[in-house]
């Protein structure tokens, strides 16, 4: 059976007690699977387990068609792996989107997908995770569900903790099939998910994923029509779960440095890091990022210029965003995922970092000097925060610039900068770099982002000749921009590269370009080398497929090394950029909308809530989608749309919007000195409100009313959009993102090499 779980903490046992309180009997006395059954066994799925559970009528249910319906509509919009929560102490409980036979199922229709594909192959996949509750069972069950079907599965030793970024680089460097790994990212830590790795190291697109939700529902047919299906699961020591080559490559360490020397680790960078006098410091939340990063760093000879705050791996991150009573002051656990950016208010009306009162840096940083850098990392590795320690008479520069900062005491603050402000010091200073080493005009130059991410990253690529992609959220869109681009290389590599982004726009990228960056305003970036990438067959690409938070530390390491050099702080530095590139947009905002505690530890009342909250974003979404989509459709002008908005917001002023657009995920208000984008979240019931431009208090005032807006219809929309469109909005968009992901899409066929690593 399992282990049982040991609370580290009063708030963790805490938590542990009131899942325990809430799982009834039945659930925990099922006995499934039993995975400390260490040889093989089969599991037979039985027609009983398809429908509800019933203690007189059907006491075998499971519910798994429910479960089903609500995986495969995730599926279709995941931005980021199929992610929910879990009953963390009992994981076979099925009434949570995740849990173990869901992972079990999900596992055999992906295999028996790549069979098909692949016949008489020798398959290879790799299979990793983080540190959230039951990472380390469904990587177990996930490894020996495939080689009970003949596939190859690369595990670290001892199937221990690597980063996302480490395992998309080996799907692509190795050239395997694709791989598994077991994240929710920087979600609440009863959140869990797997991210679909296909060949290129990338998330998988919706068609991906439907080729594999279609085999599951094929396995229920089956079940239902025999009454029983066989699963069946290796023994864990079978052959085909291989700690060996992971265990030769170093977890793939020494490509992963060799990688980065050719881009981001080049010279001059670790040069700039080794002068340095103050110590780095990298939060390392939840734990799992040391173990890799400690192992890059040491092998840069760059151990000795970092701290580590929080090297321990641990589910319960620490205790960092985790707090006894909810936003509204009531008694129960809550949770604000370990996000160091995200905002609250207390009670009084005060706004505060909530993840990162939970840092204590007041006291942890205390004896660390003003201008100590501190780099915060999430449990995969792939986000970073970027924050510095200032004098607090620095105050008034940073509310003017709107930089966020948090009162540190002792006339100390610790600055606190957005993804959107970080990001833009780091392509800037990849950029200078570029220049210094006469490397810059060797090729045209381009950057991918998503279309939530700020204003003043296209100025900046205006000023400096940047050809910029804009793209829906999330990476696997950034990815999809990057296949298209190398397929043009290599067809046609004397051309010039020409790429459409989402709002419909052709972008010429020149010949033979080289990307200068990709990212999102969520926290993640990558930058790509000035040769192209080879896998170990040959394959080639720009860049690579997952946001990487070491990429980021380095280059961020480098240029705060460099300011330290010139006694200058990272905000005079963001100044400098913004005057230099003669940038307007220098404010940007995010509001997220929860129409639910996600922290709920009764299932029951957490899918309820989450249903109706599903209906709120929908509603929301259609809002402002069915006036994007029927402009596009011409079933309405854009003077209609702006009477609309302007007749719906009477508080805000519309006179200058010069257009309203879809862009794949959510509805794109451009303004001449500001956008407003509104987009439901891809992963739970939530509407993400972001702006950005010239006035920071304006834009925050369009986000919260546009973003909170009911979603009700007033009498001027539905005069002007008809309930066949209104009803008709989702499928319509559906087909139009489709259209954008599949011109000129990368569909080369993958081909197994032959290995000759194993």
């Amino acid at each position: 059976m399992l282990k049982e779980k040991t609370a580290s903490c009063e708030l963790e046992k805490e938590l542990f007690e009131s899942v325990n309180e809430r799982t009834p009997d039945y659930v925990k006395n099922l006995k499934l699977m039993d995975f400390s059954n260490k040889g093989e066994f089969t599991f037979y799925l039985k027609k009983e387990h398809l429908e509800p559970y019933d203690a007189d009528k059907n006491p075998e249910g499971l519910n798994l068609k429910e479960w089903f319906k609500n995986y495969a509509k995730e599926a279709k919009v995941s931005t980021a792996g199929i992610r929910g929560p879990q009953n963390i102490l009992y994981p076979q409980d099925t009434r949570f989107p995740i849990n173990l036979v869901g992972i079990v199922l999900a596992t055999l229709a992906k295999a028996l997908v790549a069979k098909e594909k692949y016949q008489d192959k020798q398959i290879l996949k790799l299979a990793g995770r983080e540190v959230r509750y039951n990472s380390d069972l469904y990587l177990e069950a996930i490894a020996r569900i495939q080689a009970a079907q003949g596939i190859k599965t690369l595990v670290p030793v001892e199937k221990q903790t690597i980063p996302i970024w480490l395992a998309s680089f080996l799907a692509f460097k190795l050239d395997l099939v694709g791989g598994e790994y077991i994240t929710s990212s920087h979600g609440i830590s009863v959140k869990n998910a797997t991210k679909d790795l296909n060949s290129q190291g990338s998330q998988y697109l919706p068609e991906e994923s439907a080729e594999f939700v279609n085999k599951i529902q094929e396995i229920f047919d089956k079940t239902e029509k025999d009454g029983s299906y066989e699963i069946k699961i290796s023994a864990l020591d079978n052959p085909l779960i291989d700690e060996d080559v992971m265990k030769k490559l170093d977890d793939g360490v020494d490509l992963y440095v060799e990688y980065l020397k050719s881009g981001v680790a080049e010279a001059d960078n670790l040069n700039y890091i080794k002068q340095a006098k103050n110590k780095i410091v990298i939060e390392n939340v939840g734990g799992s990022a040391y173990r890799t990063l400690s192992r890059v760093l040491n092998k840069l000879d760059l151990s000795d210029k970092f701290v580590w705050l929080n090297e321990k791996e641990d589910p319960f991150f620490h205790s960092i965003g985790k707090y006894d009573t909810d936003p509204k002051g009531n008694k129960t656990f809550y949770d604000y995922s370990v996000d160091a950016t995200v905002t609250a208010k207390r009670l009084n009306g005060e706004k505060f970092f909530p993840v990162i009162e939970t840092l204590h840096y007041d006291k942890v940083l205390s004896e660390y000097p003003v201008g100590t850098v501190v780099l915060i990392t999430d449990p995969d590795h792939d986000r970073l925060t970027v924050t510095q320690v200032e004098d607090y008479k620095e105050m008034s520069k940073l509310d003017k610039a709107g930089i966020a900062y948090v009162n540190l005491g002792n006339n100390r603050i610790l600055t606190v900068f957005t993804a959107n402000q970080a990001f833009l010091l780091l392509m800037d200073f990849r950029m200078k770099m570029l220049k210094l080493q006469n490397k810059w005009n060797n090729h045209p130059r381009f950057m991918i982002k998503t279309t939530a991410s700020a204003m003043s990253w296209d100025e900046w690529a205006k000023s400096n000749n940047v050809a910029v992609v804009n793209v829906p959220v999330g990476f696997k869109e950034i990815a999809n921009i990057m296949k298209k681009v190398e397929l043009k290389l290599k067809n046609n590599p004397d051309k010039d590269v020409v790429v459409d982004d989402v709002f419909g726009k052709s972008v010429n990228l020149g010949k033979s370009p080289r990307l200068i960056f990709a990212g999102e305003e969520s926290g993640g970036m990558i930058m790509g080398g000035e040769e192209m990438i080879k896998s170990l067959s040959g394959r080639e690409a720009v860049a690579m497929r997952e946001k990487s938070a070491t990429e980021a530390i380095l280059v961020a390491s480098a240029l705060c090394a460099k300011l330290e050099k010139e006694n200058t702080l990272m905000s005079n530095y963001l100044l400098e950029v913004f005057k230099e590139n003669n940038i307007k947009g220098q404010f940007d905002t995010r509001v997220d909308i929860a129409y639910y505690n996600e922290s709920e530890p009764d299932i029951d009342k957490l899918k309820a809530a989450k249903v109706e909250g599903e209906k709120l974003r929908t509603k929301n979404d259609l809002f402002y989608l069915s006036m994007a989509i029927a402009m596009r459709s011409g079933k309405m002008t854009f003077e209609n749309a702006k009477e609309v908005l302007q007749d719906t917001f009477k508080e805000l002023d519309f006179s200058n919007l010069v257009d309203v657009k879809f862009v794949g995920d959510g509805t794109y208000l451009e303004f001449d000195n500001k956008y407003i984008e509104i987009r439901p979240s891809g992963t739970d019931a939530k509407t993400k409100a972001y702006g950005a431009g010239l006035d920071f208090d304006e834009i925050g005032k369009y986000a919260q009313a546009m973003g909170n807006y009911s979603g009700d219809r007033t009498e001027l929309h539905k005069k002007y959009i008809s309930d066949e469109m209104y009803d008709s909005t989702k499928e319509r968009a559906m087909n139009y993102y489709l259209e954008f992901v599949d011109k000129d899409a990368n569909n080369e066929q993958f081909v197994i090499p032959e290995y000759k690593f194993l």
